[in-house]
């Protein structure tokens, strides 16, 4: 038997596995919502969302993600990206292989040919490219930022042919500003916070709804330490709920109270 099902939930509520079911339109995600989609629908070049580590970035791209889909003028993508060592060619065809391109050459000059072909022939079909890149803080080599800045460079009279929304840690920043007519064509910045207080208890409450569950497994003491060991950072509010709950099911409690989230404190080490 597993917490889950202790507890009667239909789905695992508190995995850092970022799930669009699970997204929490906090007022902070909410205005972060808000200008990426203007960015995306009108198709503004470049847009930019920072934030610390666990404020909730890859599950707001997410959602972008699942918001575009739901629109068929829109072809959106999604590159993670997982080191920074890769070459102009690699980002090149990793970028095609989002709009559709399956035969793709490996010379950069005959693949920025092809992508420009490409951009051109979704133009006349009136679809919208968006492509996410996400963890974007590894474009650290100038010759990323300049394919980037080359790509941004195609665009017609009335309208930009693509728009990129980079995610990543605040080093993001440091990394555009080294290319200057880059950092220039940024048309949108979104800087993603922790949650308040309240925010933090909602976005909880959230969770344990989608999941089933109700609001009343934490008790009021436990939301207050709740928030205070996890300073509202959405990743750490889910381990320590996660944890949390894992605890009560161990002693086989139904109701998880301020010693439960006291002990789970102790273990992360979150006591200063």
């Amino acid at each position: 038997m597993s917490y889950e099902a202790h507890y009667n939930f239909l789905y695992e509520p508190f995995s850092n596995i970022p799930d669009p079911r699970f997204y929490y339109n906090s007022p902070e995600h909410h205005d972060a919502m808000i200008r990426l989609m203007h960015s995306a629908s009108m198709m503004r070049g470049l847009a930019v969302l920072t934030g610390d580590i666990g404020t909730g970035k890859t599950t707001l791209s997410r959602k972008l993600l699942s918001e575009l889909r739901k629109d068929g003028k829109f072809i959106e993508g999604l590159l993670v990206l997982t080191h920074s060592d890769f070459s102009p060619e690699w980002f090149l065809q990793k970028i095609g292989w989002l709009l559709g391109m399956r035969e793709m050459g490996t010379d950069k000059m005959k693949l920025v040919n092809q992508l420009s072909r490409r951009l051109m022939q979704l133009r006349k079909e009136n679809k919208r490219p968006i492509l996410l890149i996400d963890e974007a803080n590894k474009l650290k080599n100038e010759e990323h930022l300049e394919e980037l800045r080359g790509l941004l460079n195609l665009e017609l009279s009335d309208t930009r042919l693509i728009t990129f929304i980079l995610s990543g840690l605040p080093a993001l920043e440091d990394s555009l500003n080294t290319n200057r007519p880059l950092s220039q064509r940024i048309a949108m910045r979104v800087e993603l916070h922790t949650l308040s207080s309240e925010s933090s208890r909602n976005y909880i409450i959230h969770r344990l709804s989608v999941a089933g569950g109700k609001e009343t497994i934490f008790t009021d003491g436990a939301y207050n330490l709740i928030f205070k060991y996890s300073t509202g950072c959405p990743r750490l509010i889910n381990s320590i709920c996660d944890n949390g709950l894992l605890e009560g099911y161990i002693l086989k409690k139904n109701i998880v109270d301020e010693s439960l989230i006291e002990k789970v404190a102790e273990n992360f080490k979150l006591k200063s």
